[in-house]
């Protein structure tokens, strides 16, 4: 996930901070914050406490013989590369093998998700899972990450780090896998529910996760990529919920993040799908009703909503081919 700013250098968006993405608005879209109050807004939601951060413990050792990316071993945050990746018959066994591992490791992780466990703990499990498989855990060190994976909380957007707080009855939990492995990155998340949760935010959850499958659905060969952000913001309009604008998708393989860069709302950002590119969709739906703006945590990663609203994400890595495309992501 990218987070980008407005700032724009030959007509594309300029990275400012890690992961972060300020969408280009074009004239003519702005109906997309004009989107209809959802039946969720009628609905008594069960009562929340704000999320809260807990103690982050030190990460966790990877043993030496494991192939780490170029990355790892400096807190700089690499910059986003410029490639189109593209996979031939050779390198797409690996992607393959990457995205099929970090799909077993999310389903697994998933197992772990009910009331009283910490998200530290299903931290422990995802690397152990990762590390066991002989992969790296791309998260690890990257711009400084601290952890293998990324827990994000009901109100949180994205990039949440693991820590002691406890998953309560009732909570909604993103868990954002990405594994290294044979020099390939397979990158896929999914919103899990713990214990017994309320009908709205069911709908949240199921109606992000048929975003991105109809995201998914617009892609192949030719195609521009403008029509994915189309097809998402179609369908959350329909359902009263918001598309957050400030993250996006991006090309992945050899390189965790490159271009092309993939926006999940409206836009008129150029650009055509190529027959072997791989890249992910990775829609995040919020239900606020007139906001969908994140507050960045002092940690520089936590990216929750400023009216505290729940958000939910769906992530999958894709392949593009002549007739559509080919979700590497899945057991």
């Amino acid at each position: 996930r990218l987070y980008v700013s407005s700032t724009t250098f030959e007509g594309k968006t300029c990275l400012q901070k890690p992961f972060i993405v300020q969408a280009k608005r074009s004239g003519g879209l702005e109906k997309a914050n004009t989107r209809p109050q959802g039946p969720q807004a009628s609905e008594k939601l069960k009562k929340r406490e704000p999320l809260t951060r807990g103690t982050v413990s030190a990460p966790l050792p990877v043993p030496g013989h494991i192939p780490r990316p170029p990355y790892v071993g400096s807190n700089k945050m690499p910059e986003i590369s410029s490639e189109r990746q593209m996979q031939d018959k050779e390198t797409i066994v690996h992607m393959k093998a990457a995205c099929e591992l970090a799909a077993r490791v999310l389903e697994n992780a998933g197992k772990l998700v009910k009331p009283s466990v910490t998200t530290d703990e299903i931290d422990k499990a995802v690397h152990k899972m990762i590390i066991d498989a002989g992969a790296y855990p791309s998260p690890l060190g990257y711009g400084g990450f601290p952890k293998s994976v990324c827990t994000s909380v009901n109100e949180c957007m994205c990039h949440g780090i693991p820590d002691s707080r406890e998953l309560k009855d009732g909570d909604i939990i993103n868990i954002d896998v990405t594994v290294y492995l044979n020099g390939f990155h397979g990158d896929t998340s999914k919103t899990f529910f713990c214990g017994e949760v309320d009908e709205a935010s069911k709908r949240l959850v199921k109606v992000t996760e048929e975003c991105m499958l109809r995201g998914i659905a617009a892609c192949k060969h030719g195609v521009s990529f403008k029509k994915i952000g189309r097809r998402i913001s179609e369908h959350a309009e329909k359902h009263g919920f918001g598309v957050v604008e400030q993250f996006v998708g991006h090309g992945v393989g050899r390189v965790f993040h490159s271009q092309p860069i993939i926006y999940h709302q409206r836009n008129n950002m150029p650009g055509q799908m190529v027959e072997g590119q791989t890249f992910t969709i990775e829609p995040i739906l919020t239900m606020g009703s007139s906001s969908i703006e994140c507050d960045m945590w002092e940690d520089g990663w936590t990216a929750v909503t400023t009216d505290g609203s729940l958000a939910a994400q769906f992530e999958h890595t894709i392949l593009i081919t002549r007739t559509g495309a080919e979700i590497l992501t899945k057991c």
